[in-house]
């Protein structure tokens, strides 16, 4: 018996250290599950300590604009524009103290009664402010002004605090201070009339009134030719009626000049008209060199509104604070720039003219004073025009923003020739770059706009590219953790850091909605567009955003702690996904990479740009 519960007890024990062997065994091989699973978590237990740095920073960005007439002498730190409303910090707004107005009948609008105010009047003017623009702070007095006195005629005006009722802001795009709209039963347009009482009020009432005024005396004639600098008269069969109501409805389509109409032959004969002529007839008066327009097209609303939007500018048009908001503003879009020198103007400026004679209506001519400190020079910095030789550019307008250089002499038959293939389509653009730098040999590789194909669109590397402004805080705040960034990968065959001036520097492929801008193209995808990096501004988030987003995989290592020394420089080392040469990695990725990729889309604007 005994001998029995023995040799019962030697096959447990046996079976129990069997199944114990096995179960050793299993555990030491795990699943194919165990290891993608562990694969996919490593990202996450990576230890990036090593990377963070203490002073890392955080940036936000400049907006990016066409330069501003208004705005071409302001300090940095009276700047404008902004990115983010949410950033405003109220507790320093005691530092921005609104100068004391009487501006007891101008309305102020939140988000709660914006709607309300809107729907229950039918003309209202509403200016998005900041307590601390400069600009909005010298509208203040002329708005308040303009705002009385167009009380009685049921107009409202009314302003919103842009960095208190952010969604407001943002649901109208505001993009700078001040930023004006004018209401008409609910629908908006930008205000594009001047920042004085006057300015504002003739510009309403012109919106809200008839757009037409009768002249029925010579005595009426003549105070008009005298005192107005651009005029419009209509001769027609009657001051009532269906040729009256075309000409008062292409009124409201010009804000920049005045409409007139008569009945009275001598009338008629004193603005050129003659008297004798088939009614209606209409002309269109200038104090330019080109004094008189006849009209010959059809009288109705779009015919005549489109003569006087072709022709109330002069021949060549002179960039000034005053004439840049018509050229903007105006319906015709591409313009014509000659870049001269005072100097250089009388000799230059007749054949501009004449060469303007020719594309009237279809492209607007501008004259640029290079040596004009106050808005010649910051216009030609923009355009990258250098040196003092006159230059014509042709510009697409701000829609659009491509730009391309007349190569060769300025004259007639040459901006004749270059202003028909603009017009066709037919021209290389223009883009500004700096020099090639000789060496770049740096962490952070410099690109300019004659090498980033060579830099950026090289379809071997994963490519980070900040495009920044000299001039920028924040640019500089970043660049301490871009350097740091930089240093880390700097092992890394198949990636670059690089940076971009975004003042001085183009290229189609690179867009700046401000600054700094970060964008990433992947290797072997260049022909996408680049995924812009929206993510923390510290080494570890954009290490993790590489990491994610890069073509061809790769890893850092933490530095050993040694007490000695390493013989290598840097102070990481290099650890790509596989033994896999990055060249074979990158094979690889191109023969995939490069099926179904997309074509890239197609530059700052004016604040009111259509």
């Amino acid at each position: 018996m005994l001998t029995r519960e023995r040799l019962l007890l030697s096959l447990f024990l046996a079976t129990l250290l069997l199944f114990s062997s096995l179960s050793l065994s299993l555990s030491d091989n795990p699943s194919p599950n165990d290891n993608k699973n562990k694969e996919n978590d490593s990202d996450d237990d990576e230890d990036l300590s090593f990377l963070e740095e203490p002073d890392d920073v955080a940036a936000t960005s400049h907006r990016a604009h066409f330069p501003d007439p208004d705005h071409f002498n302001d300090d940095e730190d009276d700047d404008d524009d902004f990115g983010d409303f949410s950033g405003f910090d109220s507790s320093t707004e005691e530092a921005f103290k609104e100068p004391a107005v009487d501006d007891k009948d101008v309305v102020v609008l939140k988000e709660r009664n914006f709607t309300t105010v809107i729907e229950n009047n039918r003309f209202v003017m509403v200016e998005f402010y900041a307590p601390w623009c400069g600009h909005c702070q010298a509208l203040a007095p002329e708005y308040a002004a303009a705002a009385t006195e167009l009380k009685p005629d049921g107009v409202v005006l009314a302003k919103v605090d842009a960095t208190i009722e952010n969604e407001l802001a943002h649901e109208y795009d505001v993009q700078g201070f001040p930023t004006v709209f004018f209401f008409i039963d609910g629908v908006h347009k930008p205000y594009t009339g001047q920042r004085t009482k006057d300015g504002i009020v003739t510009w309403i009432k012109k919106k809200i009134g008839p757009g037409v005024s009768n002249i029925t005396t010579l005595d009426e004639a003549e105070r008009i030719l005298t005192a107005e600098s651009k005029v419009v008269l209509g001769f027609l069969n009657s001051l009532v009626g269906a040729e009256s109501d075309e000409l008062a409805a292409a009124s409201k389509l010009e804000d920049g000049v005045n409409f007139y109409q008569t009945v009275v032959p001598e009338v008629a004969k004193l603005f050129h008209i003659d008297a004798s002529v088939k009614r209606p007839a209409l002309i269109l008066l200038k104090k330019e060199e080109e004094k008189l327009n006849h009209f010959d097209g059809k009288f109705v609303k779009s015919e005549i509104a489109e003569f006087v939007s072709s022709n109330k500018l002069p021949l060549v048009t002179t960039f000034t604070r005053e004439s840049a908001p018509t050229i903007f503003e105006s319906e015709i879009k591409k313009q014509l720039l000659l870049f001269a020198t005072s100097n250089d103007t009388e000799k230059f400026l007749p054949v501009f003219k004449e060469s303007a004679k020719l594309f009237k209506g279809k492209l607007i001519f501008v004259l640029v004073e290079m040596d004009n400190e106050d808005v010649g020079k910051p216009v030609a910095d923009y355009f990258g025009i250098t040196g003092n030789d006159p230059k014509v550019l042709a510009y697409t307008g701000n829609d659009d923003g491509r730009k391309f250089l007349l190569d060769g002499d300025v004259s007639v038959d040459k901006i004749t020739a270059f202003g028909n293939d603009f017009l066709e389509d037919k021209l290389k653009p223009f883009l500004k770059s700096d020099p090639v730098p000789e060496s770049n040999d740096g962490d952070v590789k410099i690109v300019v706009g004659n090498n980033f194909d060579e830099i950026v669109l090289d379809e071997s590397k994963d490519v980070l590219l900040e495009i920044y402004a000299p001039w920028c805080g924040h640019c500089q705040a970043l660049e301490p953790t871009y350097n740091k960034l930089a240093k880390h990968l700097r092992s890394i065959e198949s990636i670059v850091i690089a940076k971009m001036d975004g003042t001085t520097n183009e290229h189609p492929r690179a867009k700046a909605e401000g600054f700094p801008t970060l964008l990433f193209y992947p290797a072997a995808n260049k022909s996408s567009d680049p995924i812009p990096v929206d993510v923390d501004r510290t080494v570890v988030a954009f290490y993790k955003f590489l990491r994610k987003h890069a073509s061809i995989p790769f890893q850092l290592q933490k530095p050993a702690t040694t007490s000695e020394p390493s013989s290598d420089s840097s102070d990481v080392k290099e650890s790509q996904s596989s033994s896999t040469d990055v060249k074979d990695e990158f094979e690889k990725v191109l023969n995939k990479g490069m099926i179904g990729c997309e074509k890239p889309s197609s530059f700052p604007h004016s604040d009111q740009d259509k």
